[in-house]
């Protein structure tokens, strides 16, 4: 099979994002997943019962019963929602020892169990995200000290805290500030955060009134990430056609009108504009004389 290249000028179209939404407990994580676009819950915490607006839902009591779900028990979802990720991980960890007793040791994953632990999660979310869907995982937070400050941190075993980080899209956390409900994505000096949509911290509304709020923001999401990277291929467009140009041009006067039309370039290129065209100068044998302002032949190179 041919190797499928994407060019640097393609945009990339992405259709489906991984969320974390980290809180300590009682702040209405499971409340706020809810309303995500037609989403099925993974209850591994067993607190479903406690939300304000319910939905559909999947009580865990073993791995097993989430390796199990096709693709087809999932043709009505948009969206799936693991709560708790810090309890999953606890179920798949009992699954993995079960499995092979020699990845543990007093009740507690080993290194090469904690390596397994890691590949069949993510794998799992692959997965998902490969039927089409979003994900939204939920985190209990912790709070641990440094020095005066109080830092909130994902309450996830194990190194497995750093795999969340880097699957995760966009994440943000949940807390309540002035008797409101806020989430915010961008990171504190004291709290991790993704906000590739640039969010300011959002207030949460009254889900009675606004029931699909967090399928509006996950998709708002998505719209600034394919602008961006819409952009990405317009700029990398550009910059082609501008080496082209340069490519094709090895005279003085030719070159004078180069560095004008640089100087219109769009700001973001418009550096790396100039710089392919100081480098394809000085390799033409050219140079530019700052007294008159010209581009010159450069003097042959001595014997």
């Amino acid at each position: 099979m041919p190797l499928k290249i994407t060019r640097a000028i393609d945009p990339i179209q992405v259709e489906t994002i991984t969320a974390c939404i980290y809180s300590v407990p009682g702040v209405g994580k499971t409340s706020t997943a809810f309303t995500a676009d037609d989403v099925l819950l993974l209850d591994f915490d067993r607190r479903v019962h406690a939300s304000r607006n319910r939905g559909d839902s999947v009580t865990v009591h073993t791995w097993a019963d989430v390796t199990s779900i096709a693709k087809d028990d999932l043709v009505t979802y948009k969206t799936i929602a693991v709560d708790t990720v810090g309890r999953a991980l606890d179920v798949l960890s009992l699954s993995i020892m079960d499995d092979d007793p020699r990845l543990g040791r007093g009740g507690a994953l080993t290194l090469q169990g904690f390596g397994r632990l890691k590949a069949e999660f993510l794998g799992w979310l692959r997965m998902m995200r490969g039927f089409g869907k979003d994900v939204v995982m939920l985190c209990h937070s912790d709070e641990q000290k440094a020095g005066d400050d109080l830092l909130e941190r994902l309450d996830v075993q194990g190194g497995s805290k750093n795999e969340i980080y880097k699957s995760a899209d966009v994440m943000g956390r949940l807390y309540v500030q002035g008797g409101k409900r806020w989430l915010n994505f961008s990171p504190t000096d004291t709290s991790f955060g993704k906000n590739p949509a640039a969010f300011p911290a959002l207030q949460v509304p009254d889900f009675a009134r606004d029931p699909c709020w967090l399928a509006g923001v996950i998709q708002k999401t998505k719209d600034a990430i394919n602008a961006a990277t819409a952009a990405q291929a317009e700029a990398a467009q550009a910059l082609a056609e501008w080496q082209a140009l340069v490519d094709a041009t090895d005279d003085g006067p030719s070159f004078e009108a180069l560095v004008e039309s640089s100087k219109t370039a769009p700001p973001s290129i418009r550096e790396a504009c100039q710089a392919i065209l100081k480098a394809r100068v000085k390799a033409a044998g050219w140079k530019f004389n700052k007294e008159s302002g010209r581009i010159e032949k450069a003097p042959a190179a001595k014997p």
